[in-house]
Order: structure tokens, then C-alpha cells, then sequence
């Protein structure tokens, strides 16, 4: 990479992003559709089975969304099995105009020891706005809602020594690669990876001399979040034990030759006799050690509950039924850890399709998290955006900046959590709806008329016909489009 090059990228991203800022984005920054076709909006009173899968299993509801479901089969409950048997597929759905928008952002596809020509701010700011953009723009959808699941799930803050680096090729080649695959290779790639290997020391993790010892901090989160759970019957022993399995990986720093290069040190391994979980690790296993160790703990039932109950959360309700979190757990078992296939289960569970077919009045639903929120605000409105940090702001108001939870935990799921962000979330929707966010725009007049006119887009907006309450606050002055972006119907799936 040329030095003018790496002065263009370090430096001239920040100019051209401030350009943007005053002007209407082009065309091509942008994830509206583009298009002035019209679209239906629900006509009920209460939200029905369509628009709420729509609304729970994907970032919001686009107009247009609810008829390309529809036109999937001749009943909507055949149109929503089809539905979710395409999303499970990513693959089959095109997504070029999702990877054209994409193309601005360089570093994305950079290989891992080129990232660190970039500046960290440079980086930082690029992966969240591509992040943002692609679950505004994704037709796969559910991949993208899986991909902020597993983030969170296998959390780093990418503040955290070369992290600002390393979190680039991590979120591509661990997150997003293995999303809808197979858990165990999703849990190996996280485990090698040179960003993981950063955030929770693994790098330092060393045998062999005096002064030194197994690091537990990996292999405590290995067993406590990433697969067995708080409560999934380890010990202490049990993380030194797995500590010890791990020790002698590393990865090579900036400074050194192969930077980011993963490496096992066999003289920094501890090869004696080991023993997790009950089950006897022989001497001398070397590096097949670790393959051994994730093997286990991913084939083990209390890491299936584990990962039943989180996405049961999810997709379901922050205190899921222990009857869908028993019949995913025993999925994700079978299946021996098929993410789609997991999912799968879980869509058509009894739980699941029950919650999407109550009455309104019957729902309590989930309460968004800011940056589904604000994606949500994106797509319901087909806003046009470059995703700069005049939007991306708000995230970090709202306390929801994507790579930056500083413990390994990741972004709490609970609406407990957020509820503090109310005054936030209102002011989120009103600078939408006024068009005052530099670099992202809204046309609510051709949204009226695309959706039929006034009372057909705040359905589609709330998800249902707005009732007595909604319609007095639309009549009151106010800007009808931020009232309803605002509104406790658009705030929750």
C-alpha cells in the first residue's frame, strides 16, 4: 500500500465524509430502495403473524417487505415457512446492491496484517457505518440479525490493545462467516482468532517457566459465556484445567515479523495430563489440545440450554418459555450445533408462532435495542444514508455503539437495560423525521403517497390501524412521522 494511499485512507475519509455531511447523499451511499412503487400496509386493528415475524426476526420493516412475503405463497402461513426457509439460505438472496454500497468502505476486505495501515478512528468509523448500512440494505436479513447476535455473544471491544485492528478481519472472517454454520466451527474460530486472542489474553497464555502460568481469562469466558453458561455445572478446576489446554497460542504483534500471524509455541504449552469436565486429557496432546477442549464443551447439553435460552430470548421474549428453550436446546443437540437448523426450530416453534399470532392486546413484545431502533427508523421510512457519525451518534448516546462494550458479557438483551434511553430515542426520531441529521434523509409526502395516503402509513409504521389514543396524538400538530417513530407501538417487535 502506497504512502498516498494510506494518507487518502487515514486521512482523506474524514474530508469526504465531512463533505457529505451538508449535502444530499448520492445515490450510491445510500440504503433507500430507491424506488416510488406503492406498497400495502396491514389494515387491522391488531398487528398480524407477518408483520410481526417482520418485525422480530429482521432489522424493520421496509415498505415493500410485507408484499414480496406475501407473494411467496398463496396463504400467509405457507408464505412465512417460505419466508424463513429463504432467510436460512442467505446464499439464494441477491445482495449485490447491499455489496455496492458497501464498496466505498476499504478496509472491509483488507487482509488482516493490511489493516494496520489504517488509523484506529479511520477503521472504527468505517466498520460502523458499513455495519450500520448492512442491516439498513441486507435482503438477508436474519443473517444480519445472527451476525449482532453472535457480536455479542463472542464480544470485543475493540479498544482493547490491536483490537481497533483486529476486529475488522474478526467480524468477517468469525461473525459473519460462521452466522448461519455450525456453532463448533464458529466457537474454534473465535477461539484462533487473532482479535479474541487479544481481547482475553490468551496471547500471554504460557507454561513452561518458572514465572509463569496458564491465563485463565479465556478459558473462564469459554465456559462461562461462550458455551456452558454461568450455570452450567463447571468449577474452578475446570477453568484451570481448560487454561491449561489452551496456554501456548499466540499471536505475532504489529511491530514483528508475520504481524496478526496465529501460532502455536509448543515450549510455551502445558503437555501434561489433563482433566475437564471429568474427561481425562492424555500427555503430550500438544496443539490437538484445544481441538479436544472445543470439541467437549461444544458437544456438551448445558452449552445446547445455553445457547437455547439466549436465542429463545431474542427472537421470543426476555423470560422465553422453558418449552421452547427445551425444544431448541434439543435442536441445537441433534442438529450438533446447525445454526440454521437451530433456527429452524426455533421459527416454528409452538412458542414462536404463538407469540406472532396474539392479539395485540396479548403482546407485551421486546423492546428494541437503540441501534435496532435506529435501523428500524432507517428501513420503515426507506431513508436515504451514508451512515457518517452525524447518525451514528446517536448509537453511542444511547450507549449502543457497536464494538465498543467494554466486558466480555456484550450488550445486555433485556429491555431493562435500555429503558433509560427514552429521552434519547425521542430525539432520535424527531431529527429523523425533520430531516436534520446530516447525511441521511427521509421524504415522508412520498411515503404517504406510496403507502395509500396518512392512516395506510401509520399502519404501516405501528404494524397495525392506529387506536383512539394514537389517532388524538396525530390530530394534536405535532410532526405526525416522528410522533410515530416514537410511539410505544414502533419502539418494540
Amino acid at each position: 500500500m502506497s504512502s498516498t494511499r494510506r494518507q487518502l485512507l487515514q486521512g482523506g475519509a474524514g474530508v469526504c465524509l465531512a463533505a457529505l455531511a451538508g449535502c444530499s447523499a448520492p445515490a450510491w451511499l445510500v440504503p433507500g430502495s430507491g424506488q416510488d412503487a406503492r406498497f400495502s400496509a396491514p389494515t387491522g386493528r391488531d398487528s398480524d403473524a407477518v408483520q410481526n415475524l417482520l418485525n422480530r426476526a429482521t432489522f424493520g420493516v421496509r415498505p415493500g417487505d410485507r408484499d414480496d412475503l406475501l407473494r411467496l405463497a398463496s396463504t400467509p402461513e405457507q408464505a412465512i415457512d417460505a419466508w424463513i426457509a429463504q432467510q436460512l439460505s442467505p446464499g439464494s438472496l441477491d445482495d449485490d446492491a447491499c455489496e455496492h454500497a458497501l464498496a466505498r468502505f476499504d478496509s472491509l476486505d483488507q487482509p488482516v496484517g493490511e489493516l494496520y495501515e489504517y488509523k484506529e478512528r479511520v477503521l472504527l468509523r468505517e466498520l460502523t457505518s458499513a455495519t450500520v448500512l448492512r442491516a439498513a440494505l441486507s435482503h438477508r436479513q436474519l443473517h444480519e440479525v445472527m451476525v449482532h447476535f453472535w457480536t455479542d455473544h463472542f464480544n470485543i471491544d475493540i479498544s482493547k490493545g490491536e483490537c481497533a485492528w483486529l476486529k475488522v478481519a474478526d467480524d468477517r472472517e468469525v461473525i459473519r462467516r460462521h452466522a448461519l454454520g455450525r456453532f463448533p466451527d464458529l466457537l474454534r474460530a473465535s477461539a484462533l482468532s487473532p482479535a479474541m486472542l487479544w481481547y482475553l489474553d490468551g496471547r500471554v497464555n504460557r507454561a513452561g517457566a518458572i514465572s509463569e502460568h496458564a491465563n485463565e481469562n479465556y478459558a473462564r469466558e469459554l465456559l462461562e459465556l461462550h458455551t456452558l453458561g454461568v450455570h452450567g455445572g463447571y468449577t474452578q478446576q475446570d477453568v484451570m484445567e481448560a487454561a491449561r489446554c489452551l496456554s501456548g497460542w499466540t499471536v505475532r504483534p504489529k511491530s514483528g515479523f508475520l504481524k496478526a500471524h496465529v501460532a502455536f509455541e509448543a515450549q510455551r504449552h502445558d503437555d501434561g495430563a489433563k482433566s475437564v469436565l471429568g474427561q481425562r486429557f492424555a500427555p503430550g496432546g500438544g496443539a490437538h489440545d484445544i481441538e479436544l477442549l472445543l470439541a467437549l464443551v461444544a458437544a456438551h447439553p448445558a452449552t445446547a440450554r445455553h445457547i437455547a435460552f439466549k436465542l429463545c430470548r431474542r427472537f421470543i421474549a426476555d423470560d422465553p418459555p422453558a418449552a421452547a428453550v427445551d425444544e431448541v436446546a434439543s435442536r441445537f443437540s441433534s442438529s450438533n450445533g446447525d445454526i440454521a437448523e437451530t433456527l429452524r426450530a426455533l421459527l416454528g416453534s409452538a412458542s414462536f408462532r404463538a407469540d406472532i399470532n396474539a392479539p395485540t392486546s396479548m403482546r407485551a413484545g421486546k423492546l428494541k435495542r437503540p441501534f435496532h431502533l435506529l435501523v428500524s427508523c432507517l428501513r420503515s421510512c426507506d431513508a436515504s444514508s451514508n451512515a457518517s457519525t452525524a447518525l451514528t451518534d446517536y448509537l453511542t448516546r444511547m450507549g449502543h455503539a457497536p464494538f465498543q462494550f467494554p466486558t466480555p458479557d456484550g450488550y445486555p438483551e433485556a429491555a431493562s437495560a435500555w429503558q433509560g434511553t427514552l429521552l434519547w430515542r425521542w430525539q432520535l426520531a424527531s431529527a429523523l423525521a425533520g430531516n436534520r441529521i446530516p447525511g441521511t434523509r427521509i421524504d415522508p409526502h412520498l411515503l404517504r403517497v406510496r403507502a395509500g395516503g396518512e392512516l395506510a402509513l401509520s399502519a404501516h409504521l405501528l404494524g397495525r390501524l392506529p387506536d383512539a389514543t394514537e389517532e388524538a396524538a396525530l390530530r394534536s400538530g405535532a410532526d405526525p412521522l416522528a410522533l410515530l417513530l416514537a410511539s410505544p407501538a414502533f419502539q418494540r417487535c
